[in-house]
């Protein structure tokens, strides 16, 4: 007498197929929420490194003004010296020359 009841590999099946079916609707659900994480994170990111980079163009304009004047204070003292390398020059052909 055989009895045609589900055996065990019957119900092991079933359980690995549900298994299936859940895994893959939860890995749906997990990819638009890792989607969404990814997707803040670089919102995140490029607002951090837009930050920096002001902060480094400021810094570099503040550099580059600081030059410029250091620039410009050495250009009028070497200007003043060179009139009066040119002024004593001068000054000292005529005592030479007597004049």
């Amino acid at each position: 007498m055989q009895t045609r009841e589900p055996g065990k590999l019957f119900y092991l099946l079933v359980g690995f197929g549900l298994g299936t079916i859940g895994g893959l609707m939860s890995a749906l659900l997990a990819q638009k929420e890792t989607r969404d994480t990814l997707r803040d994170r670089s919102k995140k990111s490029l607002d951090y490194f837009n930050q920096q980079a002001a902060k480094l163009r400021e810094t570099a304009d503040e550099f580059a003004k600081k030059g410029k004047e250091f620039i410009a204070s050495h250009r009028d003292s070497i200007k003043s010296d060179t009139e009066a390398e040119k002024q004593a020059y001068q000054e000292e052909k005529r005592d030479i020359l007597g004049g």
